[in-house]
Protein backbone atom coordinates (compact mmCIF):
# COMPACT_ATOMS: atom_id res chain seq x y z
CA UNK A 1 0.00 0.00 0.00
CA UNK A 2 1.20 3.57 -0.94
CA UNK A 3 2.30 6.14 1.67
CA UNK A 4 -0.40 8.92 1.80
CA UNK A 5 0.82 12.35 1.89
CA UNK A 6 1.83 14.62 4.77
CA UNK A 7 -0.52 17.79 5.09
CA UNK A 8 1.68 20.62 5.72
CA UNK A 9 0.17 24.28 6.77
CA UNK A 10 1.61 27.50 6.59
CA UNK A 11 0.88 31.09 7.71
CA UNK A 12 3.33 33.48 6.32
CA UNK A 13 4.03 37.42 6.71
CA UNK A 14 5.90 37.72 3.50
CA UNK A 15 7.04 41.47 3.39
CA UNK A 16 8.86 41.73 -0.52
CA UNK A 17 10.01 45.03 -0.39
CA UNK A 18 11.94 44.44 -3.57
CA UNK A 19 7.88 44.08 -5.11
CA UNK A 20 6.52 46.28 -2.77
CA UNK A 21 4.08 43.01 -1.95
CA UNK A 22 3.09 43.13 1.83
CA UNK A 23 0.82 39.85 2.38
CA UNK A 24 -0.47 37.44 4.86
CA UNK A 25 -0.43 34.09 3.06
CA UNK A 26 -1.68 30.72 3.74
CA UNK A 27 -0.66 27.71 1.87
CA UNK A 28 -1.74 23.74 2.29
CA UNK A 29 1.23 21.75 1.01
CA UNK A 30 0.95 18.46 0.53
CA UNK A 31 4.18 16.47 0.73
CA UNK A 32 4.65 13.41 -1.53
CA UNK A 33 6.01 10.12 0.47
CA UNK A 34 9.26 10.12 -1.79
CA UNK A 35 9.72 14.64 -1.42
CA UNK A 36 12.88 15.68 0.43
CA UNK A 37 11.83 18.56 3.05
CA UNK A 38 14.68 20.27 1.24
CA UNK A 39 12.49 20.06 -2.22
CA UNK A 40 9.78 21.18 -0.18
CA UNK A 41 11.06 23.90 1.70
CA UNK A 42 12.51 25.12 -1.54
CA UNK A 43 9.33 25.01 -3.52
CA UNK A 44 7.08 27.16 -0.63
CA UNK A 45 9.82 29.46 -1.09
CA UNK A 46 9.77 29.71 -4.94
CA UNK A 47 5.77 30.07 -4.61
CA UNK A 48 6.14 33.02 -1.92
CA UNK A 49 8.77 34.99 -4.21
CA UNK A 50 6.78 34.13 -7.44
CA UNK A 51 3.36 35.23 -5.07
CA UNK A 52 1.15 36.72 -7.68
CA UNK A 53 -2.74 36.25 -9.07
CA UNK A 54 -3.13 32.59 -10.78
CA UNK A 55 0.42 31.57 -9.07
CA UNK A 56 -0.20 27.73 -7.27
CA UNK A 57 1.28 24.53 -7.03
CA UNK A 58 0.80 21.61 -10.19
CA UNK A 59 -2.22 19.78 -9.54
CA UNK A 60 -0.48 16.16 -9.29
CA UNK A 61 2.11 17.58 -7.26
CA UNK A 62 6.10 16.40 -7.45
CA UNK A 63 4.52 12.68 -9.12
CA UNK A 64 3.55 15.63 -12.07
CA UNK A 65 5.81 14.63 -15.13
CA UNK A 66 3.42 17.30 -17.33
CA UNK A 67 3.55 20.34 -15.20
CA UNK A 68 6.22 21.90 -13.14
CA UNK A 69 6.30 22.16 -9.35
CA UNK A 70 4.77 25.66 -9.97
CA UNK A 71 2.22 27.24 -12.28
CA UNK A 72 1.12 30.44 -13.50
CA UNK A 73 -2.18 31.14 -15.90
CA UNK A 74 -4.47 33.51 -16.43
CA UNK A 75 -7.96 33.11 -15.95
CA UNK A 76 -8.51 31.80 -19.10
CA UNK A 77 -5.99 29.28 -18.20
CA UNK A 78 -3.58 30.59 -20.47
CA UNK A 79 0.32 29.77 -19.44
CA UNK A 80 2.08 32.74 -17.76
CA UNK A 81 5.00 30.86 -16.36
CA UNK A 82 6.41 27.90 -15.64
CA UNK A 83 8.40 27.72 -12.62
CA UNK A 84 10.33 24.46 -11.77
CA UNK A 85 12.38 23.28 -8.14
CA UNK A 86 15.66 21.91 -8.82
CA UNK A 87 17.25 20.52 -11.32
CA UNK A 88 15.00 19.80 -14.26
CA UNK A 89 16.35 18.26 -17.81
CA UNK A 90 17.12 20.14 -20.05
CA UNK A 91 14.35 18.70 -22.57
CA UNK A 92 11.86 19.56 -20.44
CA UNK A 93 12.80 23.26 -20.12
CA UNK A 94 12.96 23.23 -24.02
CA UNK A 95 9.42 21.77 -24.21
CA UNK A 96 8.45 24.73 -21.15
CA UNK A 97 9.73 27.46 -23.22
CA UNK A 98 7.77 26.44 -25.72
CA UNK A 99 4.71 26.56 -24.16
CA UNK A 100 5.19 29.45 -21.42
CA UNK A 101 6.39 32.97 -22.04
CA UNK A 102 8.24 32.72 -18.85
CA UNK A 103 10.32 29.97 -17.48
CA UNK A 104 11.93 30.07 -14.07
CA UNK A 105 13.84 27.47 -11.99
CA UNK A 106 15.22 26.95 -8.52
CA UNK A 107 17.57 25.28 -8.04
CA UNK A 108 20.37 24.52 -4.78
CA UNK A 109 22.32 21.32 -6.63
CA UNK A 110 24.73 22.38 -9.09
CA UNK A 111 23.14 25.63 -10.63
CA UNK A 112 25.96 26.55 -12.71
CA UNK A 113 26.26 22.89 -14.07
CA UNK A 114 22.92 23.53 -15.09
CA UNK A 115 22.99 26.86 -16.85
CA UNK A 116 26.37 25.22 -18.78
CA UNK A 117 23.63 22.06 -19.83
CA UNK A 118 20.91 24.39 -21.24
CA UNK A 119 23.44 26.17 -23.26
CA UNK A 120 24.79 23.08 -24.65
CA UNK A 121 21.51 21.73 -25.64
CA UNK A 122 20.45 24.57 -27.46
CA UNK A 123 17.18 25.33 -25.08
CA UNK A 124 14.47 26.99 -27.02
CA UNK A 125 14.71 30.64 -25.78
CA UNK A 126 17.53 30.11 -23.54
CA UNK A 127 18.70 32.82 -22.44
CA UNK A 128 14.95 34.23 -21.47
CA UNK A 129 15.30 30.95 -18.49
CA UNK A 130 15.57 32.92 -15.00
CA UNK A 131 17.73 30.56 -13.33
CA UNK A 132 17.69 31.48 -9.26
CA UNK A 133 20.38 29.15 -7.17
CA UNK A 134 19.28 29.01 -3.21
CA UNK A 135 21.87 27.44 -0.44
CA UNK A 136 21.37 24.43 0.42
CA UNK A 137 22.76 24.77 4.34
CA UNK A 138 19.54 27.12 4.33
CA UNK A 139 17.00 25.08 2.96
CA UNK A 140 17.70 22.43 5.18
CA UNK A 141 18.00 24.75 8.38
CA UNK A 142 14.72 25.72 7.44
CA UNK A 143 13.69 22.05 6.65
CA UNK A 144 14.60 20.87 10.09
CA UNK A 145 11.89 23.40 11.73
CA UNK A 146 9.50 21.92 9.43
CA UNK A 147 5.99 20.68 11.68
CA UNK A 148 2.17 20.21 10.56
CA UNK A 149 1.44 23.77 11.17
CA UNK A 150 4.47 26.31 10.22
CA UNK A 151 4.34 29.71 11.10
CA UNK A 152 6.91 31.94 9.18
CA UNK A 153 7.68 35.51 8.64
CA UNK A 154 9.56 36.38 5.44
CA UNK A 155 10.98 39.48 4.52
CA UNK A 156 12.84 40.00 0.99
CA UNK A 157 14.94 42.94 0.01
CA UNK A 158 17.71 43.38 -2.33
CA UNK A 159 17.63 39.30 -2.86
CA UNK A 160 18.27 38.48 0.48
CA UNK A 161 15.43 36.22 2.49
CA UNK A 162 14.69 37.00 5.88
CA UNK A 163 12.96 34.01 7.27
CA UNK A 164 11.99 33.96 10.95
CA UNK A 165 10.60 30.63 12.19
CA UNK A 166 10.00 30.30 16.19
CA UNK A 167 12.55 33.56 17.15
CA UNK A 168 15.37 32.29 14.66
CA UNK A 169 16.74 33.75 12.08
CA UNK A 170 17.65 32.08 9.28
CA UNK A 171 19.20 33.82 5.93
CA UNK A 172 20.12 33.61 2.37
CA UNK A 173 20.82 35.47 -0.63
CA UNK A 174 18.81 34.28 -3.78
CA UNK A 175 21.64 34.49 -6.93
CA UNK A 176 20.52 34.77 -10.32
CA UNK A 177 22.61 32.46 -12.10
CA UNK A 178 23.41 33.25 -15.79
CA UNK A 179 22.61 31.48 -18.88
CA UNK A 180 24.68 33.28 -21.78
CA UNK A 181 24.33 31.26 -25.05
Amino acid sequence: MALPATMRRFEIALADSDRELYETIELRVAQHPSESERYLVCRVIARLLEHAEGIDFSKLGVSDDVEPALVQKNLRSEWLAWIEIGAPSPDRLHKATKIAPRVAIYAWKTPDDLAAAIVERKVHRADTIELFAIDPAFLDAVAATLDRVNRWDLAVTGGTLYLTIKEALHETIVRRVPITT
